[in-house]
């Protein structure tokens, strides 16, 4: 029953993807006498956490109850209390967590305090699915960089795009409405300039069918381009969109550019003298801005800086059955290459999924 209802705690969690950052996804059910008589999750950072919310539901239910609780309660006061004093007030005589928090503030501090309470706590619980939930948040709490998904997707032969550039579209339906998912939930989605001048995209997130009237998020909008070329008049700077757009320089760029694109409603950040983007430093200086996640929907040259360097925690590679051909028609990673096969960088933990004719591998580059 305890798996059962963490179960429940972390489809709770999950309701909130994509709206919780720089905060963790977290679900709560409590118990009692066999019944639910609380449930909560966390649905904004700033706002009352999972706990709270449920324990307000259970009220005077929750004294002598069992609370599960996808990630241990926090025990610091932040934007808002902790969880562990509003826990001990309602009477909760028992705590099911499943994972401890990476966050140095609590790391192992909330159940502490629960347990000299007299509260039997026990922790570890679907400890694996709640990681894999919260894989952002992990990362971000853990190193102080953003979590990267590297996307993209080939024909069979291993082709971007024909040998004119044309690209649109490789892959079928199925499989752009779910990358459109994937855009609502990260923080923010990042580009080349060599993508943005051949496709001129939009980089928003379209829903055609948001759950539970959720009507899409547009992520951070990030353009990598060294020397300020982006038009002025590009989609990503003259739609209608509350994300904003920000846009990496070099301090080699034309300054008359720079000022046209700051006019436009670009943001700007100087990342690097160049001649390249210094991506960790851009990395880096996204989490400042609390950006917790970027989903890379690059070219051949951004894909391989990003793999080059040990950027990306997770790929999603995207193979659709047609056969382009033609020796110049560009492939998903450019740059130099491995000089041999074992020199290869590697995927783990991967798994296969279907969107109607096309195939999705997922998987995360081993360090």
């Amino acid at each position: 029953m305890d798996e059962q209802y963490m179960k429940m705690a972390l489809d709770l969690a999950a309701r909130a993807r994509g709206r919780t950052s720089p905060n963790p996804m977290v679900g709560s059910v409590i118990v009692k006498n066999g019944a639910v008589v609380g449930r909560g999750y966390h649905k904004k950072a700033g706002t009352p956490h999972a706990e709270i919310h449920a324990l307000k539901e259970a009220g005077e239910a929750a004294r002598g109850a069992t609370i599960y609780v996808t990630l241990e309660p926090c025990c610091h006061h932040g934007r808002t209390g902790p969880c562990t004093e509003a826990i001990l007030s309602a009477g909760i005589k028992r705590a099911v967590v499943a994972m401890t928090d990476p966050n140095p503030l609590v790391a192992g501090k909330g159940l502490d305090i629960l347990r000299k309470a007299g509260v039997e706590v026990v922790s570890g619980l679907l400890a694996e699915e709640a990681a894999k939930l919260n894989e952002v948040f992990i990362k971000y709490v853990s190193t102080g960089m953003p979590f990267v998904l590297l996307k993209t997707a080939m024909s069979l032969d291993g082709k971007i795009a024909a040998y004119t550039g044309h690209s649109r579209w490789i892959t079928g339906s199925a499989s752009r409405a779910y990358v459109h998912h994937l855009r609502d939930s990260y923080d923010a989605i990042l580009i080349g300039i060599g993508t943005l001048m051949a496709d001129n995209p939009s980089l928003t997130a379209r829903l055609s069918c948001p759950e539970d009237g959720v009507k899409g998020k547009d992520p951070v909008r990030v353009i990598v381009d060294s020397l300020a070329r982006t038009p002025p008049e590009a989609k990503v700077l003259t739609q209608i969109s509350a994300a904003p757009t920000i846009i990496a320089i070099t301090a080699a760029a034309p300054e008359e550019r720079v000022q046209k694109l700051v006019a436009a409603g670009a943001q700007i950040i100087i990342a690097g003298n160049g001649p390249k983007i210094d991506l960790p430093y851009l990395f880096k200086s996204l989490t400042a801005i609390d950006i917790t996640s970027i989903l890379i929907e690059g070219g051949a040259a951004v894909n391989a800086s990003v793999l080059e360097q040990k950027l990306a925690d997770k790929l999603l590679w995207f193979i659709a059955p047609k056969i382009i051909g033609g020796k110049e028609a560009p492939g998903p990673v450019g740059g130099r290459g491995v000089a041999a096969v074992s020199e290869a960088l590697l995927l783990e933990r991967i798994s296969v999924q279907r969107f109607e004719e096309d195939i999705c591998l997922e998987g995360y580059l081993r360090k």
